[in-house]
């Protein structure tokens, strides 16, 4: 048997590192304040998995190794909540949409260029059909909460316990070294903590000395009441992203390129902003005449810059990972950080993304 490893938080990272970790023989608990898995931001995604979205080419490189790790996860255990329509892509600009064709091209990136009378053929609820766009075959769709709950029943079957309504107070270290966590009963004790616990993260940290600056970075999800399938991939329209889930049901975030999306609050109260997303999404799918079913709300889990925080910081045992977009990475963080918790040569992926770049602001 392996070390005995504590995971806080059960969103989807935390749930894939917990499987991943479980499986290779380690000893692993998961803890997490809520009652129930995914009840934070993992719950609440729109669950777009790509890479056609980055903010630098190591950014790239590790979604995009992310979206191999999901094909990888899924063929092995099909029943996880995971398609892959592939994404249909357009802007108003046809020259910015040419640009972004050339560097994902540059990069290695499946791409399919699509003429107005394909895109019809493809998307024939959407109107007005736009003059070209781009689809990407490669991008699936997760529905991240049900992801994350599978994951952990998947951990559960390799011996992993999951503690649910438990808010770890801190994380207990002594000489140096982690001792486990603090729960208001006590300490329950383990050899490594991987902190995965999203915008939850710098509050344990902080009294650590472990410098995490995260944005604030809201988001509301708009989900329709069932209606026929009107949607066969996720479409990303420079008036909002949508997809449709098995249910007939259509995900829509309320901010148009919900990833770059660097607004600090919402631009208005729950029921206005679902009530303008179906307007919009009726307009761009016109024949349809859909009402919104619910409006979630949740704090994306962002560090500073932006990037992904995953690696060893502060007292020996401590382990970080905190993200967006966890429902692309998820997957490869999960191999990567159960490859250097076995004592594995440091995954290349990450070198970027270590912790400890905040200590060098």
């Amino acid at each position: 048997m392996g070390s005995r490893v504590i995971i806080i938080g059960a969103g989807i990272i935390g749930a894939a590192i917990a499987a991943e970790l479980a499986k290779s023989g380690q000893s692993v608990t998961v803890i997490d304040a809520a009652a129930g898995p995914a009840s934070g931001a993992s719950g609440r995604s729109f669950g777009w998995i790509n890479a056609s979205y980055s903010l630098s080419d190591a950014h790239f490189h590790l979604r995009f190794s992310g979206m191999d790790a999901w094909r990888r996860w899924h063929s092995q255990h099909p029943t996880l909540s995971i398609a892959w329509p592939g994404c249909l892509y357009w802007l108003d600009d046809c020259a910015e949409l040419a640009k972004t064709a050339e560097q994902l091209q540059a990069l290695g990136y499946p791409i399919e260029r699509v003429g107005a009378d394909e895109f019809a053929v493809r998307a024939p609820a959407i109107g007005p059909v736009p003059q070209e766009a781009l689809f990407f075959p490669g991008e699936g769709a997760a529905e991240a909460g049900q992801v994350a709950a599978q994951l952990l029943e998947l951990a559960r079957s390799y011996g992993a316990c999951v503690v649910t309504g438990t808010r770890v107070e801190n994380i207990a270290v002594h000489n140096g070294r982690v001792q486990g966590v603090q729960v208001k009963e006590g300490v329950l004790k383990a050899d490594r903590v991987v902190v995965a616990a999203g915008n939850d993260n710098a509050a344990l940290l902080a009294s650590l000395d472990v410098p995490l600056p995260m944005l604030r970075r809201p988001g509301a999800m708009v989900v329709t009441r069932p209606t026929t399938t009107v949607l066969n991939h996720v479409m990303a329209s420079p008036e909002l992203e949508l997809r449709q889930t098995s249910d007939g049901r259509i995900l829509a975030p309320a901010a148009a390129d919900h990833q770059a999306d660097e607004s600090e609050t919402l631009s208005s109260d729950p029921e206005t902003l679902a009530n303008d997303t179906i307007s919009r999404l009726n307009t761009l799918l016109p024949g349809t005449d859909l009402e919104w079913e619910s409006v979630t709300q949740a704090l994306r889990p962002v560090p500073g810059d932006g990037l992904p925080v995953v690696g060893h910081t502060g007292p020996d045992g401590l382990y970080l990972a905190v993200m967006h977009s966890g429902v692309t990475l998820a997957a490869i963080i999960a191999e990567s950080v159960a490859g250097e918790l076995s004592g594995s040569e440091a995954s290349h992926l990450l070198a970027e993304f270590r912790p400890d770049r905040f200590r060098e602001v």
